[in-house]
């Protein structure tokens, strides 16, 4: 933080926006139009920060008072409820708004029935808008540094595509360092490191922190988490930078703990492959129905004892896949899930690639074997002719692994997973050799904790009240506290950028 009443500045904007991924550029776009001259920064050489890896399924409502009652329910009371409100209602337009954004390249929407992730007050007032083409439109020729899926790119396409068209000045490559506050600790400027060098920038109405989480902040992960090691998988720009920013002003922190994520490979080469590789999406399920989970998934995961110890597929394995393994045992000081080792037979090896890698970053190529051969060349598979032998050249017990999959086998017959509740439909014995197996990893999609903010996404400091001239969009400080919405966040980037688009643009200059 700087504070300065005569400070010199060498540019002049009414809105500075900080992080250009779905978050940030919708804010951009809503503050354009309310008339302010905006700015947008963005970090890395590259936009779209890690929205641009995601599904790209936006959830919206129809019913914003059932939605309410699920995203109170889900957050356990950690979430102010006029924040959990705003959302509420600001789902309600998502779709209206994304075919907007849309009309500029003749994207294509499919609208998709899904309900919450579980069976709370509300469960079944969500459903999804999902762009599924656009014309001429090539993720990997327009956005050759990414990979995931293609929905994320295709929204992110329609974003800029809006940014552009409006000529909203649009930095890269260009890290906001500091907060500039006058003397009654208004924001009132930035200072931005360019390829040119250090550029000051005064701000007439207010700063939109739009930058995402702490990912690849590995001394904020620590801190603030007792689960280690966990690993992004997607995008190194993420490192808390907004959210050191808001501290430096005196915001409040909430949900520093709560990070959506699964767990994962690591590849042994961290030059050639830095971040987590997720294990394949299986689709959700919500419990009560577990009737409805059918895809067979070819395998379990073991501790360092050679014992299972956890439901492989629980509701949503994307968001809460990580936290059976956050298990610390005081006896021997250790995490004996992390790593665990993930087992699967060679009918598991022919059904599908194991690992789904996403990433934005340039000079990455990276991708996971079709018949998940690859793999063992590089040494994140091995292969065995029996379990025993596979546990052990890994380090683990032999003779409890074998146990354990036997077991398993055995509730397979059952058709009944009575240690874990595992969804039946999803069971395959593991039984045909040679047996393959990979350590896995806490993964993280992303992290949910920032500053507080209310309902007008003005961040608010230690005292509950709100920072003049600062704002919050997206991720950084979501408003999921506890239990993640799928599609939760792409929605929180749509409704909480328009919120802060235009409230940092009303401000009135003194």
């Amino acid at each position: 933080m700087i504070v300065n009443e005569s400070h010199v500045y060498e540019v002049e904007y009414d809105v500075v926006v900080v992080g250009f991924g779905f978050a940030g550029g919708v804010a951009a776009i809503e503050a354009h139009d309310a008339g302010a001259k905006v700015l947008l920064v963005e970090k890395m050489p590259d936009p779209g920060g890690i929205s641009i890896c995601s599904h790209g399924a936006i959830c919206s409502t129809r019913n914003s008072a059932g939605a309410f009652e699920y995203l109170k329910a889900t957050n356990g009371g950690r979430t102010d409820e006029n924040v959990l409100r705003a959302l509420a209602d600001g789902m309600m337009n998502n779709e209206a708004h994304a075919r907007k954004l849309a009309e500029l390249t003749g994207g294509e929407f499919m609208i998709r029935e899904r309900g919450g992730n579980y069976p709370f007050p509300g469960e079944d007032s969500f459903y999804y808008t999902q762009v599924t083409k656009i014309p001429n439109f090539e993720a990997d020729q327009i956005y050759p540094q990414v990979k995931g899926r293609p929905g994320g790119p295709m929204v992110f396409y329609m974003i800029q595509r809006n940014v552009e068209e409006r000529d909203i000045d649009v930095w890269l490559d260009s890290p906001v360092q500091d907060l500039i506050t006058d003397a009654d600790m208004k924001v009132s400027g930035v200072c931005v490191k360019t390829s040119q060098g250090k550029c000051t920038v005064k701000v007439k109405r207010g700063v939109i922190l739009a930058s995402g989480g702490f990912e690849a902040n590995e001394e904020m992960k620590k801190q603030f988490w007792q689960i280690t090691p966990v690993t992004t998988a997607a995008n190194k720009g993420n490192t808390g930078d907004g959210i050191r920013m808001a501290q430096s002003l005196g915001a409040d922190l909430w949900h520093m703990w709560h990070f959506h994520g699964s767990y994962g490979f690591l590849h042994p080469d961290k030059e050639k492959f830095p971040y987590g590789i997720r294990v394949k999406r299986f689709p959700d399920w919500v419990p009560g129905k577990e009737s409805r989970a059918v895809v067979q998934a070819p395998w379990i995961i073991l501790d360092q004892d050679g014992k299972r110890f956890m439901n492989e597929f629980p509701p949503y394995v994307q968001d809460t896949g990580w936290r059976d393994l956050e298990h610390y045992d005081p006896s021997r000081q250790c995490f004996p899930r992390i790593p665990a080792l993930l087992i699967y037979d060679e009918l598991g090896r022919r059904r599908f690639p194991m690992g789904d890698p996403a990433y934005n970053e340039r000079e990455m190529n990276y991708e996971w074997s079709r018949d998940n051969l690859k793999e063992i060349d590089e040494g994140i598979i091995k292969k065995a002719d029996t379990v025993g032998e596979l546990a052990a050249a890994f380090g683990f017990d032999s003779h409890v692994a074998e146990t354990s999959i036997g077991r398993w086998n055995e509730l397979c017959v059952q058709k009944k997973d009575q240690d874990f509740g595992r969804p039946s439909g999803t069971m395959m014995k593991i039984q045909r050799p040679p047996f393959y197996g990979g350590l896995i990893w806490p993964i993280l999609n992303n992290t949910q904790g920032g500053p507080v903010h209310d309902e007008k996404q003005r961040i608010i400091n230690v005292n509950g009240e709100p920072i003049s001239g600062l704002f919050a969009a997206g991720e950084m400080g979501s408003s999921f506290g506890h239990l993640y919405l799928a599609g939760g966040n792409i929605a929180e980037c749509f409704v909480t950028g328009r919120i802060a688009g235009k409230e940092a643009a009303m401000i009135t200059n003194c």
